[in-house]
């Protein structure tokens, strides 16, 4: 990176990185980190930042949104929406265009880029979520709460096909799911909790869905695919074969594979 710094986007902590300053017109990339909203943060994720960053030309703002269970829903999703705003304000500054503005993310944070595009969906130009849960009922129902729904036709069951092939022994678990949900709180019907419930995401823009395989999520993310396709929306899905989820932050060739293939579809963000 040319410049690494961090700083504050209206009472939010960020870490903005440019790999090129003095540009103009490059895609805005706000990133927010995985972690099932309750733990990591922006120094976790920097390996990962920079490599966006210096792969697509992009400048990367980082988000260091609050974390629950101090903080549950909606501080998280707020928080990404605030960044955005402060994004798009400040694009010219940082040489970007803030019509190339795209609000991405892995894991939890892929779920945040799911929610801030559809809270604001005519100030973003795409959409990147890398295997996010965006179905907060396709968890195991214990310890969701008095908010819990059945899931419906509106996504995966929780005996869908990933669930129940991969719901243990590949690293995420679908008890991990359960109780990163638990944690974060909100209604699992509210569309800003799982965006999958959404009952129109026709105004979205282009989207790229990157899956692992062997991910109890997975199906979740291919629902959400089909729903985009369906109401007209741009959307590209690469899935991993072989990996599991959070491969993209480890050293493995598919991580490899799929940087490249991320960072070039950022860098046709118009």
């Amino acid at each position: 990176m040319a410049s690494v710094r961090d700083g504050d986007a209206s009472g939010v902590p960020v870490r903005v990185y440019d790999p090129a300053p003095g540009s103009a017109g490059r895609p805005l990339v706000v990133f927010l980190h995985g972690g099932g909203w309750v733990m990591c943060g922006i120094g976790t994720h920097d390996a990962t930042c920079r490599r966006l960053a210096a792969g697509s030309g992009a400048v990367v703002v980082s988000v260091g949104y609050r974390l629950a269970p101090e903080h549950p829903w909606p501080a998280a999703a707020d928080d990404a929406l605030t960044v955005l705003l402060w994004a798009r304000a400040q694009a010219g500054a940082l040489g970007c265009d803030p019509r190339r503005v795209v609000p991405a993310g892995d894991s939890s944070g892929g779920n945040l880029a799911a929610v801030t595009a559809l809270r604001a969906p005519e100030l973003v130009a795409g959409q990147l979520l890398v295997y996010p849960p965006l179905d907060a009922a396709a968890a195991p129902a214990e310890g969701r709460g008095p908010g819990t729904v059945p899931a419906s036709g509106s996504g995966p069951a929780s005996g869908s096909g990933s669930v129940s092939a991969y719901g243990e022994g590949y690293f995420h678990t679908t008890a991990h799911m359960a109780w990163y949900w638990e944690q974060y709180g909100g209604d699992p019907a509210h569309p800003y909790v799982s965006p999958l419930r959404a009952r129109d995401v026709s105004r979205l823009p282009r989207t790229l869905l990157v899956l692992a395989d062997c991910d109890p999520l997975r199906d979740e993310g291919l629902a959400y695919a089909r729903r985009l396709g369906a109401a007209g929306v741009d959307c590209t899905v690469h899935l991993y074969p072989g990996v599991f989820h959070g491969f993209l932050g480890l050293p493995l060739p598919a991580a490899r594979t799929a940087l490249t293939a991320v960072t070039a579809w950022l860098r046709a963000t118009e």
